[in-house]
This record gives C-alpha cells, structure tokens and sequence, in this order.
C-alpha cells in the first residue's frame, strides 16, 4: 500500500512542480500579496496635512503649534490668512486637517481660562478623521500636561492615563500580517486541492487512474498530501517573513501554532477536495475556489469584528475554519498563549476538518463509479 501511495503522491508533486506556470502561481503570488498588504493594509497615518489659521500672537498659541510642526506624525503644507480659505483647502483634499486658534487664545490661557482649539477635518473618510482627530488630541493632551506642570496649575480631578496591552505603539501592522498567513495559506491549499481532481478530469487521466490497484481512500490521500505539504512550508515562509522582515513578534509556542496550523489546513483541504470532487473542468473548480474564499475572508473577522455583524451572521461565521485560525494567530505572535489558551479554537477546526474531509472522501466514492 504504501509503495502505491507514495508513487501517487510523487506524481502528484510532479504534476504541481513540473510546469513552470504553476511553480510561479505558488510561489511569487504569495510573497507579492504578504508585501503588499504588510506595507499597505494598515490604519496608520503618516504625516498628516494639515493647514493653520492663526489668530493669536501669543507665545502659548505658538508654543502649541510648535508641537504639531515637530511631531513626525504630522505635516504643515498651508498657513491660512483668513477663514474663507479653509473651505477650498478641504474641499480639494489639500489638507486633512485644519487647525485654528481664535485672536484671544494665549490670553484666556494667561488668565487661567480654557481656550478653544477648532479642529476642522475632512470626514469624507471617517476612519481616517477619527485617526487623525486622536493624533490631535494626544498632541493637545501634551501640551496641556506641560502648561499644568510649568504655571503650578492644578489638574483636573480624574485623568485618563492609557496603555496598549500586547500592542504598546498601536501598529495596525501587527494586527494584519499574521491574519495575512492564514489568508494567503488557505487560498494556496484551497487552489491546490480544488483543482486537483478537476485536473485528472479535464485531462482525461483520471479513468487511468481508476484502473490502478490504488483504492479510493489512497487516491484520496494522495490527492491530500501535495496541498498538506505546500501549505506548511507556505506559512512557514510567510511567518519566518513576518518576523524578520517586518519585525512582528512571535511570543507564542510555536508547537502549538503548527498544531492549530495542521487542523486549519485539514479543514480547507477537506473543502478543497469537496469541490473538486464536484468540478469536471479546473475552470469550475477555480471558480468554486473563489466561491468558498471570499465568503471565509469577510466572515473570518480579518478586516470586521465578528461582533458587529447580525446574529445571523455571526452563526453562519461557526463554519469558517478561518475565523479560529485568525485567533491562534494573533494570539500566537502577540498574547504568546499556549495549547491551554487556544484549546477552544482547535477543535472547532478539528470539527470542520473531520466532517469537509469525510464528505469529501463519500463525495469522492460516489463520483468515481
């Protein structure tokens, strides 16, 4: 048995590897998509425009907006001269944010009074305002704990002091890239899986092979191994790419990331393999592919907490084997939990994997006689 397995799962590498094309699809896709999205998927801003109008003369006035011009977050292009000049610099996306001292603002701070500080931002995008407006308000906050602490004032009575646990400089980066692994890994076995049988169809080698002394659960299996293997040493590139190109920390066990790892690959090659068994040309079983992908990104909570969609919804996310491979990813390479921590996400996936892979296996049965 294992002499005819092993020469199935040869064969199969040998029909993944042999041909360039697909050597390229697997390999260069992947890598192109990690950097992609590791330098352009985060909510971070950089240097955000902004333009001043100032009507005071005083040195506090000057003193905060000093503030803003060395704060690497932030980057004067405009000084205004008059508040009809705001609006067309919005408008025209000139500027982000607008920031404008009224004429007696150092004065009603001399005075131990609380000036005001007019943000104007454009909210046509209102994830990136309210970033914007929090890089405002901690600059303020800032100034506002110096002025206390220099004229002997007393603070307010209750003051809200914050730290980010696990993630201290907030960087959106570190929440993407590991869902990134789990993303680009289920579509590389979903790829290879779903267009295997489809494949030996379209070219009309799978009779052939109905004829070999190979059972069904063997040729299953065989079908199983190439997309297995492929997707291991996948995330493992991508994680060893995560961590030493873009610096994200792993302080998890990494026995129990590849655990989570193999349960989650046993899930989507189970579904992998339910739709090839279903295709009778490769173009439907990329199609089918496609069909499964993007409904298991959206719902896996990669981009939306779960915890914002209707009920409904959230029920229909208990299928997606995606949803608790991104939890033992960023649980992994950012909380640093353990088997005992990520116990509840395994056997979900365990679950998904045991029942895709036995209806494909029955599916698989049915669809060769």
């Amino acid at each position: 048995m294992w002499s005819r397995l092993l020469a199935l799962i040869h064969k199969e590498f040998l029909a993944l590897l042999k041909d360039p094309k697909s050597r390229t699809v697997l390999i260069v896709p992947p890598l192109i998509q990690l950097l992609v999205f590791g330098y352009a998927a985060t909510f971070d801003l950089k240097e955000v425009r902004y333009a001043v109008y100032n009507e005071d003369r005083g040195q506090a006035g000057r003193d905060l907006l000093a503030r803003f011009t060395g704060s690497d977050s932030f980057r004067q292009v405009a000084t205004l001269q008059n508040e009809a000049e705001i609006a067309p610099r919005v408008d025209s996306r000139e500027v982000l944010v607008v920031l404008h001292l009224g004429p007696r603002f150092s004065a009603d701070l001399l005075a131990d009074r609380s000036p005001a500080l007019q943000v104007i931002i454009d909210g046509r995008n209102s994830n990136t305002a309210l970033i914007a407006l929090n890089y405002v308000r901690n600059v303020v906050n800032r100034f506002n704990d110096d002025w206390t602490a220099a004229h002997g004032l007393r603070g307010p009575p209750a003051r809200l002091e914050t730290r980010s646990w696990f993630n201290p400089n907030l960087e959106s980066r570190w929440f993407f890239i590991p869902g990134i692994i789990g993303m680009l890994t289920l579509l590389a076995t979903m790829l290879v899986t779903a267009l295997s049988v489809a494949r030996e169809r379209e070219q009309g080698t799978f009779d052939q092979l109905l004829v070999t002394p190979l059972r069904p659960a063997e040729i299953l299996v065989g079908k199983t191994v190439p997309g297995f293997v492929i997707g291991l040493l996948q995330a493992t590139v991508i994680l060893l790419v995560a961590t030493q190109w873009f610096h994200v920390p792993f302080a998890g066990n990494l026995a129990a990331f590849y655990c989570g790892l193999v349960l989650f690959l046993a899930s989507g090659i189970g579904a992998g393999l339910l739709i090839s068994a279903l295709s009778a040309t490769q173009q439907q079983g990329l199609l089918g592919a496609f069909l499964f992908m993007v409904p298991a990104i959206i719902l896996s909570g990669f981009a939306t907490p779960i915890a914002n969609m209707p009920r409904a919804v959230q029920l229909v996310t208990l299928i997606d084997p995606l949803r608790y491979f991104l939890i033992v990813l960023r649980k992994s390479f950012l909380e640093g939990a353990g088997f005992a921590l990520l116990w509840d996400q395994f056997w979900p996936m365990a679950l998904i994997g045991a029942t895709t892979l036995v209806l494909a296996g029955w599916l698989f049965r049915h669809r060769m006689y």
